[in-house]
């Protein structure tokens, strides 16, 4: 008989245990505490999505739309799609499960998204963010808020050193009407010296090329207009706001007028963290306001501002973790001492003490997985403490080790 052949994993996709799982989990739950911080409800959306709704919201001329989404038609002919980002699907619930009553909402949520790209170091085909959202706030201070919250969060995180927030803004609907046209005309005029994937932007998304990567775009995109020369009196006093409210919170700031955001429902504030630690791909938090939106998706003008970050990048970021200790191991020999661990270690691990039994090996192996697992005691338990109703308790930094009535275990190891 042939042997079978075990599959493979998915090209892109990882398996965690370990330092990289502690990693992962750190992240994640530092984020949890601070959003509650700061008052920002869970949510949860569908991993699955109508294809409509991320190619009216990313715009059908995007990478992720065109080259990137995991899209099928189900049994039922539907197109659906993988989600590839937080925000549309957000946006869509928020229509259509009527949560407009209860806005302004501040929303977040974590978990897994899926993009057709090539694999590379802290980037995956099924990946993982964290995501906040304010929504129904037009207001600059909703800015503030979630940017102070994201650096509040690289802080709590240990990952702040290093990592500088860049920050521009897009302007109002006219400021980027007006820019948009001088930058089709600038590019149109080194149209035969861009290269082909600006020269298709060209058409479909000028703003675009302003951030290629190709060497032959950068000195014609560096030289481009600059969106300041275009900024509307509102535009700027709604930036002034949102620097003056940064400083107010004591997070520093650089300004780039070369981020951008090329989609047109995009306005007001655009911004990234960007750390020295990872290369030329060293954003590791982004957002902006999407005031345009809601109208996309067949909803009214709803201003919204959010940003994303991928967990697999902040956690390279991160310190080695200290390996996890547990309060008690039981260390049972025999199977009567066995049974009655199996009870003690219901009984501490309800009183709020983690706890683990050893089951196999002699005394000093089940000794040994104790240390390993750097517990605080070890509750020593054979046929003849058991006859004696008691245990024998050892302190395992400092040695000591006693009798202790098996009524009284729980409360001792409690205190």
């Amino acid at each position: 008989m042939a042997k079978i052949e075990t599959p493979r994993p998915v090209r892109g996709t990882q398996d965690m245990l370990g330092e990289t799982a502690d990693r992962f989990v750190r992240v994640v739950e530092t984020f949890e505490r601070v959003r509650r911080l700061y008052g920002f409800k869970r949510v949860e959306v569908p991993v699955i999505e109508p294809t409509a709704v991320f190619a009216r919201s990313l715009g059908e001329t995007t990478d992720v739309v065109s080259k990137e989404m995991y899209s099928f038609d189900d049994r039922g002919g539907e197109s659906i799609t993988l989600r590839p980002e937080f925000t549309a699907g957000i946006c869509r619930a928020f229509l259509t499960e009527g949560w407009q009553q209860f806005a302004p909402l501040k929303l977040a949520t974590h978990g897994p998204l899926f993009r057709y790209e090539r694999p590379q170091k802290g980037r995956y085909r099924q990946f993982h963010q964290i995501d906040s959202e304010i929504i129904g706030a037009a207001e600059p201070a909703a800015d503030v808020e979630l940017l102070v919250f994201a650096d509040q969060l690289l802080r709590e995180l240990g990952i702040s050193d290093g990592v500088t927030l860049h920050l521009n803004t897009l302007g109002d609907a006219g400021t980027r009407s007006a820019w948009r046209a001088a930058l089709i005309e600038y590019f149109s005029d080194h149209r035969a010296d861009l290269s082909d994937d600006s020269r298709e932007r060209l058409e479909k998304n000028p703003l675009r090329i302003l951030d290629s990567k190709d060497p032959r775009d950068r000195p014609i995109a560096d030289a481009a207009p600059d969106i300041d020369t275009f900024i509307t009196d509102e535009a700027r006093d709604f930036f002034g706001s949102v620097t003056e409210g940064l400083s107010a919170a004591g997070v520093a700031w650089t300004r780039d007028s070369r981020l951008v955001r090329g989609l047109d429902y995009y306005r007001h504030t655009a911004f990234e963290f960007v750390t020295d630690r990872l290369g030329a791909q060293g954003t590791v938090l982004g957002g902006g306001r999407y005031d345009g939106l809601m109208e996309s998706l067949g909803g009214p003008a709803t201003p919204a501002v959010g940003w994303a970050a991928g967990i697999e990048r902040l956690a390279m970021l991160l310190d080695a973790p200290v390996a996890s200790a547990i309060d008690v191991a039981l260390v049972p020999m025999g199977d009567a001492a066995q049974l009655a661990a199996t009870g003690i270690l219901a009984q501490l691990r309800r009183a709020g003490l983690s706890a683990d039994m050893t089951y196999k090996g002699n005394m000093k192996k089940r000794m040994q997985k104790a240390n390993d697992w750097r517990a605080r005691h070890a509750v020593i338990l054979g046929d003849d403490e058991l006859a004696r109703g008691e245990a024998s308790l050892k302190n395992l930094t400092t040695g000591e080790q006693a009798p202790v009535a098996l009524s009284d275990l729980v409360e001792v190891l409690a205190k």
